[in-house]
């Protein structure tokens, strides 16, 4: 396959003209790995925002977890819309960096409107008409730049023993951001504990602060990292082509493995994200008795939950592939989720602390137990949580392959679409389950009494949804075609491809 190599030699392999394979340095996939993390930052402080919605606009418990689903099932809306733009996008400055930079000015602009000017607005429907209207466009913003970080992995690298590092990077990544996150947005509402903690202006003005700032600098690293990478050269066939929405019918209809990827993703993604903020706030504020108990116990178990995904995905996603990788960690992860359910349910949570007011540890049976499988559920949880974007890339590659069209837009938001559809209901299962416990108007934290019910609901959300999720993902898996013998056979085609792609041009 004669061609011109237009970068140094450290990006292709050295039988690149016979076989196709380019790859990248490692610290590029690293850099950009921090594009998803720029909007997992902003994904983290949404999170909290039903503490606005209930401390400053004036709505009650399942309204403002209906308010969140309504807005997701909006943000997957826009999904195939953003995605065929950027399949149409061949420009200056490539196919993905102008969405990473636009959609990142528009998550900062729109967020410091809603959560700095709706409560100076007059009490009433204004407020919620208003913080509404902007977070439509914050949701534009935020599929702009997430929809690269699926529909980009293809143009990094095809070396199918690089492309599970983007995971490796991703789950460190994340791993350290929630776990951080989690004991800084602690403090923060513990700083603020005079003026309502969650539900005072200071505390969201301070982390509308840390998170706009963080994600530019992770968005700028990304924009540098993917930068040779984002050319025509390294598009599918290596020339654009024309696509219409008759090939996206085509794809969405034919091509089995993205099918079978966004049912797993998807069940996945409605367990993860029931366990949000107010849950964790329940388990350890209220259940376990201390506001300063999670910090304390993410600070023990975030170094060796970060090197022990980073070792799980490395080794296993690069020596088995990634659908068996997905498969390892799917029943690992239902292992620790049912033992880690058990311990919370028959279990004294409040004996993980000998002082409530400071959060420091007592090393007793319940705390040794829950750090133990947490440290390991991180790492299966690494595997088939994060091995799914560059997952994404492969079903790109197989579309190639099956019908010689590049659409990688389409395949990062056809992922997305369903996923947030599915996981748009999690924030409001979170608030009838809260509501079902007795809890209609505030979330659980430290004072509340503690029921039977309220124990049960909180492990449901924490274990038991990601569990379903989990399971889901080994039937998915049984019909997924793309194993790593497949890939390798599909590479080989796409060279031909290409081949004849270039001869015709």
């Amino acid at each position: 396959m004669a061609k011109t190599r237009t970068l140094p030699d450290k990006y292709y392999d050295k039988d690149y003209e016979t076989n196709g394979i380019h790859r990248v340095p490692l610290w590029r996939i690293a850099g950009f790995a921090l594009n998803n993390t720029a909007t997992n930052l902003y994904l983290m402080f949404m999170n909290y925002v039903s503490f606005y919605l209930l401390g400053f606009v004036g709505v009650g418990m399942v309204m403002a977890s209906s308010f969140t689903m309504a807005m997701r099932i909006w943000d997957g809306v826009t999904d195939p819309f953003i995605g065929y733009m950027v399949d149409k996008t061949n420009g200056k400055f490539g196919k993905n960096r102008p969405f990473m930079v636009i959609g990142n000015i528009i998550l900062a602009a729109s967020s410091f409107i809603m959560f700095h000017f709706t409560h100076k607005l007059p009490e009433g429907p204004a407020r919620f008409i208003f913080f509404v209207v902007f977070c439509c466009v914050y949701y534009l913003g935020y599929t702009c730049q997430c929809v690269v970080t699926k529909s980009a992995q293809s143009c990094m690298t095809n070396d199918p023993k690089q492309r599970p590092m983007f995971a490796s990077f991703d789950g460190v990544f994340n791993t350290i951001l929630f776990t951080v996150l989690a004991i800084v947005v602690a403090n923060i509402a513990n700083k603020y504990a005079d003026v309502g903690n969650y539900t005072s202006t200071q505390f969201f003005h301070e982390f509308w602060m840390m998170t706009a700032i963080m994600s530019a600098i992770f968005t700028v690293i990304a924009v540098i990292s993917i930068a040779p990478k984002d050319r025509p050269e390294f598009f599918g066939t290596g020339k654009p082509i024309k696509v219409g929405l008759k090939d996206y019918w085509d794809t969405l209809k034919n091509n089995r493995a993205i099918q079978m990827l966004v049912l797993s993703a998807s069940t996945d993604k409605l367990g993860s994200t029931a366990k949000t903020s107010a849950v964790s706030v329940a388990m350890f504020a209220c259940i376990a008795g201390s506001i300063k108990l999670q910090g304390s116990v993410t600070a023990v178990t975030t170094i060796p939950s970060v090197i022990l995904t980073f070792l799980v995905i490395s080794i296993v996603a690069t020596r088995f592939g990634q659908k068996k990788a997905m498969v390892i960690g799917s029943i690992g992860g239902i292992i620790c989720n049912v033992i880690l359910s058990a311990l919370w349910i028959v279990g004294d949570p409040t004996t993980m602390t000998s002082n409530p007011e400071t959060g420091a540890l007592n090393w007793g049976p319940f705390l040794i137990i829950y750090v133990v499988f947490s440290i390991l559920y991180a790492g299966c949880q690494g595997i088939s949580g994060n091995i799914v974007i560059p997952m994404t890339a492969d079903c790109a590659d197989y579309e190639v392959y099956r019908s010689g069209k590049y659409v990688p837009g389409l395949m990062g938001t056809l992922f997305s679409f369903v996923d947030k559809m599915i996981s748009s209901f999690a924030p409001m299962i979170a608030g009838l389950v809260f509501a079902a416990c007795g809890f209609t108007d505030h979330n659980p934290s430290v004072g509340d009494i503690v029921t039977p019910q309220l124990r049960v609901g909180v492990v449901f959300l924490a274990y038991g949804l990601i569990t379903i999720g989990l399971i889901c993902n080994l039937i998915a898996m049984k019909f997924y075609p793309l194993s790593k013998e497949k890939m390798a056979e599909i590479q080989d085609e796409i060279v031909k491809i290409k081949a004849k792609a270039m001869a015709e041009a």
